[in-house]
């Protein structure tokens, strides 16, 4: 019989899979990287709305904490706005390799969050991570856009991260994605109304793909995977699941090459740069165990 914390480490690794995938689905879907954000965080909204109603899970919040909630949507919608639009810039690959330096910001910011000293492996290891990085895309400097913004991206990731592992030890995961989701949704579309074109017709005009990837993306990809996300926390540290999260660049690249070979074509470097990261991944893992 499995341990509950070796099944929450293996509901991780799920987790970080379908993270990968959801980079595919950023590749199919047609649709700029703002509005396919507010389509999926409006799905996904939908969803956890009627999952709490059907749980029949209370909602009821103090205006502070709705505050700090709308914060936290805010973060996590600038993170997959420049994660897809890191994507359309380069491609899969780079910007998945990018999100790997989540560790790094990982070991200075939980520190913060969590008052506790800076661990001297979690640098080292975040170093390793970056280096790993480094070797995966110093040939490819020509999707300088696409890296900055996959660098951004990891830095609101784990910035999110390490802002739910404390939400989490309050509140209901479902409770903490809802309003997260209403609040991003919101934010959005302030910006979209004060854009150059606003919601007009042409917005809400997809194809029928987009609408299946993005139902998927919505449903299984984010509504499903944000509240199991948030579970895993309180069973296992914010750093050790973003520096696991390390591994949704290896995942990603392998179904990359596989449905996209012409466009994903992996050099040498990368393979060395992934062992590091699978092995910083190895050896964190072991380490917290000591």
């Amino acid at each position: 019989m499995l341990s509950a914390k070796l099944k929450n480490y293996l509901h991780l690794h799920l987790l970080v899979f379908i993270a990968g995938f959801t980079a595919i689905l950023g590749e199919l879907i047609s649709i700029d990287a703002i509005p396919l954000v507010w389509f999926r965080m409006l799905i996904a909204g939908v969803l956890m709305f009627a999952y709490i109603k059907y749980r029949r899970i209370p909602t009821t919040i103090s205006i502070g904490t709705f505050v700090k909630f709308s914060l936290a949507g805010i973060i996590i919608a600038l993170h997959w706005i420049t994660f897809f639009e890191a994507i359309k810039q380069s491609n899969i690959s780079i910007t998945l390799a990018m999100f790997s330096t989540g560790a790094f910001f990982a070991s200075l910011i939980e520190p913060l969050f969590y008052k506790r000293k800076i661990i001297t492996y979690e640098i080292v290891f975040g170093i390793l991570v970056i280096f790993g990085v480094w070797l995966i895309t110093q040939t490819e400097i020509r999707y300088v856009k696409g890296i900055v913004l996959g660098v951004l991206s990891a830095l609101f990731s784990t910035l999110f991260a390490v802002i739910n592992g404390k939400f989490v030890e309050r509140y209901s995961a479902s409770v903490i994605s809802f309003y997260e989701f209403v609040s991003g949704v919101f934010f959005i579309s302030i910006f979209i109304l004060f854009g150059s074109e606003g919601f007009n017709s042409e917005f809400f005009k997809l194809n029928n793909s987009d609408w299946v990837y993005l139902v998927i993306l919505g449903s299984i990809c984010t509504a499903y995977a944000f509240i199991a996300a948030v579970y895993v926390m309180k069973y296992i540290s914010p750093y050790t699941v973003v520096l696991t999260y390390n591994l949704e660049p290896i995942y990603g690249i392998a179904l990359a090459i596989i449905l996209f070979p012409e466009s994903e074509k992996m050099s040498p470097q990368f393979y060395f740069g992934a062992a590091i990261i699978i092995s910083t991944v190895i050896l964190n893992g072991i380490l917290k165990k000591l």
